[in-house]
């Protein structure tokens, strides 16, 4: 078996060209074609869905204390809410993955769009703590979308060697709804408009997302399998970032052998003269079935959702759920600090300074998705050079190693900080080396995934929401009874701990993370031919 057929190796660099994978085809409606405008705002619009969903799943905590005082709403039930939620996300990712497949990526955005706008309008109408603890399921499975379908639309879009960037500019928009969400949530709870206006205001900005979405958010479900592949192109550039393959194309033979699924450049069939682009009614349909869809496919539907929990037999699903669930885990536990303890003495913070504690976490976040996104690009590339234009998948994890420092190393400075009742500055500088290990490190082990198995990008994010919101739901109901049993600087200590001992997983993943992709070889080329011949 040659190095170029196993998955998660590919020929990237061929006498100095970038090749470009997946090969785009001869059709004009192929995304990998599109202009370059209509590339970004796709992406722009998706990533701004990533952003709201992210939002409106984490601002319920500052709405908490308006709750609790108007309604009698316990903080322990607004606590199962937030459990709620993460099995809103995680689970209705798996429960709509295959309508992706079968009906087009446009109606997952709409519907979990939908799902939000009533989530919102739910919240801003509680009156009792049933429906403050289940109008959360509904905004969960809102950010079904983003974390699945978002990552398979814009593998639709860019190339493998442009995949973390993409990547990094999607963490950045999660990180920015993840941290912000809560900051503006705190100002309009200390607003004259109130609490309530939490819930307003993420149902109108919803519905403005819906209408956009509708008109100008176009379907990339597109079969590539039904169209000619031509000589194997290459761009002449660094190729890394996002514009870049669009600047400067080529066409030549590349005399090795090409990657899985490339035709060889020497057996192509002549490109048919009669493709034509989709009007835009049709790039905008509600629904895009698939080509082998069967009715209403509906069977089709129960048998793909069965077959997808395959997933979780590939080692580096398992491996990339729990460094971007370990993320969220940690996520709960300094957000309930901030929440819990700073607003007392020596700070005594209200709900909008709270909110402003997420700033530093957010600018962590902006240098950890460029390092964990355009930096890595180019890192894999350079090493792809040195490695004679081959690149292995798990050529990116090293750059994961300084997050195992760096990471831990905030949740120190944070918690002891507040133990202690520090100056804010060692503590908010804590939340910056959080930010940055929340920036990269899913970043990374994401686009790890989507480099070993390039066939199967929707499924293996879903094991990794699954795994994720799983880890996120548990700690959540475990959190307070941590800090309340073991004390704020015990705790973040063992938390600490346990942050680097999960990047350090990342050690046994390079050294058997080949031996892993052979063993899984037939599993995964079973897997994509059983799921399209569903």
């Amino acid at each position: 078996m040659h190095e170029d057929s196993l998955p998660g190796t590919i020929r990237l660099v061929d006498n100095g060209d970038v090749v470009l994978t997946p090969q785009p085809t001869n059709s004009p409606n192929d995304p990998l074609n599109w202009s370059p405008f209509r590339k970004y705002w796709h992406a722009f619009l998706v990533c701004f869905i990533t952003a709201l969903t992210a939002a409106t799943s984490n601002d319920a905590g500052s709405a908490q204390d308006g709750m609790n005082e108007e309604l009698g709403i316990s903080y322990d039930s607004m606590n199962t809410g937030a459990g709620v939620l993460f099995v809103g996300i995680g689970y209705w990712t798996l429960l709509s993955s295959p309508g992706a497949w079968l009906y087009g990526r446009r109606s997952t955005y709409l519907i979990c769009l939908t799902s939000g706008l009533a989530g919102s309008i739910w919240m801003a109408r509680v009156q009792t703590t049933a429906d403050s603890i289940w109008n959360q399921l509904f905004v969960g499975a809102s950010e079904a979308c983003a974390e699945a379908t978002v990552q398979l639309s814009l593998s639709d879009l860019f190339y493998e060697h442009q995949r973390g960037t993409v990547l990094g500019i999607y963490v950045l928009a999660t990180s920015i709804g993840t941290y912000l969400g809560p900051l503006i949530a705190g100002y309009i709870a200390d607003s004259s408009q109130g609490w309530r206006w939490i819930g307003w205001w993420g149902a109108i900005i919803s519905g403005c997302t819906i209408l956009v979405c509708l008109f100008t958010l176009e379907e990339t479900l597109f079969d590539r399998s039904a169209y000619d592949i031509g000589p194997v192109q290459v761009t002449r550039d660094e190729g890394t970032s996002i514009g870049a393959a669009d600047e400067e194309l080529a066409y030549k033979e590349v005399k090795e052998p090409v990657p899985t699924g490339v035709q060889d450049p020497t057996d192509i069939s002549p490109p048919p003269s009669d493709l034509k682009p989709k009007s835009y009614w049709q790039r905008i349909a509600l629904i895009t079935p698939a080509p082998n869809i069967i009715g209403t496919g509906f069977k089709q539907y129960f048998a793909r959702l069965f077959h997808t929990l395959r997933i979780f037999s590939f080692p580096a699903v398992i491996y990339s759920g729990i460094q971007w669930g370990a993320q969220d885990a940690w996520l709960t536990f300094y957000l309930t600090l901030e929440e819990d303890t700073w607003i007392g003495p020596p700070w005594n913070y209200g709900d909008a300074a709270v909110g402003l504690m997420n700033v530093p976490c957010v600018i962590g976040a902006v240098i950890g998705c460029f390092y964990g996104g355009y930096l890595s690009d180019k890192f894999v590339l350079w090493l792809a050079r040195r490695n004679g234009g081959i690149q292995e998948a798990e050529h990116r994890l090293w750059l994961l190693y300084p997050c195992g420092i760096i990471s831990p190393a905030g949740m120190l400075l944070f918690g002891i900080g507040t133990a202690y009742g520090w100056s804010w500055h060692v503590p908010y500088f804590g939340l910056g080396l959080i930010g940055f290990g929340w920036g990269c490190t899913g970043d990374l082990s994401m686009a790890y995934l989507m480099d070993a198995y390039p066939e199967m990008v929707l499924e293996g994010m879903v094991g990794v929401s699954v795994i994720n919101n799983s880890i996120a739901c548990i700690l959540t109901f475990t959190t307070q009874f941590w800090l309340d049993a073991q004390g704020t600087r015990n705790t973040f200590i063992e938390i600490a701990a346990l942050d680097f001992f999960f990047v350090m997983t990342t050690i046994p993943m390079m050294i058997w993370g080949k031996t892993c992709r052979i063993w899984t070889r037939e599993r995964y080329l079973d897997f994509i031919k059983i799921r399209d011949s569903l």
